[in-house]
């Protein structure tokens, strides 16, 4: 096997079914050029069903239904060989025609098959997309195919119903493939053979149908792409590469890329395009097919937009949620603490309401990270700021009207608490609760000032920063008020310290757990 994943077997099939295949659109017309056309459209069914028996993907169906699909059509190619140079008769409708018919739901469904297990049916976006390319095609395929084809079968009821059934088994086929092509699978190299196969062979068909319309096919230049379908749809079952080509792979929620937004463009200017170079040329107007396109093609786009709207006001909203939200604890940030902070402070004035800000800060952080490691220390914030979230919830320090709180993450392991509606010895309780509830056995130091009217957000900090500090010195697992500049922070009105309950993480091997500080609270 080269870097490139292909085998000997597939450069073989490569090569002579891509020499058969010039020499058969060189020879002249006769049964020796139909007969090598059947070797190589039989030749090219065999190798697909040799290359999924040989590699066994895990969706199998939609590949036999493929191989199926592509053998009645050559079967069709042999049965019609055989009428004309044998029995010497161009019937319509044929044996061959039944069986050229039903190769289009064959096809459909293997690559109906694809689209599934390809993760295809679960996205809206994709399916919007394909369906606006095949409304276009159809018109297009309406103008230049099906219309002309019924009309030129005659009277004959059954002549123009499998007229019309090609150009509309085309379209059906497009309509899979283009669905396939807005899935988000992976584009193997088997993914690409069987691309460019069913197109190739989609070219060639409508190429057929629109010079019959006006002569009799005898064989040319459009042989060639018919037999390169064949050889590269051969190709797509060889290559090893068939094995992943059924695997689904995540895609971005939002995002078009460049070429698809072109094909759309497309499809969107070639109704009104119809119309215009119909006018220009003075023939026969498609008004009603060009009106019901534009239509339908219309509300598609309207839904495709509301679609990208939809994923712009999602991703707006998940990068509002991240610039206010620490990315580790889920709490507010820092920057969603400051607006909280002078929204309160508005409400406070207004209402004449207290408003208390407490700093917690984790007892012995570093030492923690440094015995359990800086997992655990995440670890410890995120378990922390559940606890304390918990239990504001709980206190009901969030719920009634006349009360607001926010708990976020100032930096490190430094959290601040806004309380509004409580006054500074009840803020002070509350908090000391929080810090009983403190899980992995440690505790917390934390500092509580009640904002005075008309005092900056700096100052307010300040103080209790300063509580903070004055907590940490007199031994840390303890809270203090600040009172006014310059005055001794004191413990809450009757304050009692407790120790925590949780029980701490097991140590590392040769390490020992920090150990709690006493349990008395110390007044100042």
């Amino acid at each position: 096997m080269t870097s490139r994943g292909t085998t000997p077997p597939l450069r073989l099939h490569l090569a002579v079914g891509g020499a058969l295949a010039v020499v058969c659109v060189l020879l002249p017309v006769g049964p020796g050029r139909d007969a090598l056309y059947t070797l190589v459209s039989a030749g090219s069914v065999a190798v697909m069903a040799a290359g999924v028996r040989l590699h066994r993907p895990r969706q199998a169906r939609a590949w036999w239904l493929l191989v199926a699909g592509m053998a009645t059509w050559a079967t069709g190619d042999s049965l019609w060989a055989l009428f004309r140079w044998v029995l010497h008769v161009t019937p319509f409708p044929s044996a061959a025609d039944v069986l050229y018919l039903a190769c289009y739901p064959l096809l459909a469904a293997g690559y109906g098959g694809f689209v599934r297990a390809r993760g295809g049916h679960r996205d809206r976006d994709g399916l919007v997309d394909a369906a606006i390319l095949t409304v276009a095609f159809a018109l297009l395929s309406w103008v230049l195919l099906l219309r002309p084809s019924i009309e030129a079968a005659g009277t004959s009821v059954l002549a123009r119903v499998l007229a019309g059934a090609y150009p509309a088994g085309d379209v059906l086929v497009l309509a899979l493939l283009v669905r396939l092509l807005t899935t988000g699978g992976a584009r193997t190299s088997s993914f690409r053979y069987l691309v460019a196969g069913a197109a190739l062979m989609l070219l060639a068909d409508c190429g057929y149908q629109y010079v019959t319309l006006a002569t009799d096919y005898s064989g040319g230049l459009l042989t060639l792409p018919w037999l390169c379908g064949y050889v590269a749809l051969g190709a797509a079952a060889l290559h090893p590469s068939m094995r992943r080509l059924t695997d689904a792979e995540e895609r971005p929620a939002f995002g078009v890329t460049r070429a698809r937004l072109a094909a759309l463009t497309v499809a969107g200017l070639l109704s009104p395009g119809t119309l215009l170079l119909q006018l220009a040329l003075g023939a026969r107007l498609e008004a009603w097919a060009v009106a019901l396109a534009s239509v339908v093609l219309f509300l598609l786009v309207m839904v495709r937009m509301s679609g990208l709207v939809g994923h712009l006001q999602e991703r707006a909203n998940r990068m509002a949620d991240l610039a206010r939200t620490d990315a580790l604890t889920g709490l507010a940030n820092r920057r969603t603490g400051d607006a909280e902070l002078a929204r309160l402070q508005v409400r406070a004035r207004r209402e004449g309401l207290p408003l208390c800000v407490a700093v917690l800060d984790l007892d012995r952080f570093k030492e923690f990270n440094d015995t359990y490691g800086h997992q655990a220390g995440d670890s410890l914030l995120v378990q922390a700021s559940a606890a304390w979230h918990a239990a504001l919830l709980e206190e009901g320090a969030c719920t009634p009207p006349s009360r607001a709180g926010l708990l976020a993450r100032w930096g490190g392991e430094e959290f601040v608490l806004l309380l509004l509606g409580h006054e500074l010895d009840a803020a002070g309780h509350l908090v000391d609760r929080l810090r009983r509830r403190t899980p992995a056995g440690q505790s917390f130091s934390a500092g509580v000032a009640r904002w005075a009217d008309a005092e900056e957000a700096g100052e307010l900090f300040a103080r209790a920063d300063a509580a903070l500090y004055a907590a940490k010195r007199a031994g840390r697992d303890r809270v203090l008020l600040a009172g006014a500049a310059g005055t001794t922070p004191t413990p809450p009105e009757a304050g009692r310290r407790t120790g925590g309950n949780a029980t701490a993480p097991a140590p590392r091997a040769g390490t020992r757990a920090p150990s709690r500080p006493g349990t008395g609270v110390s007044r100042g």
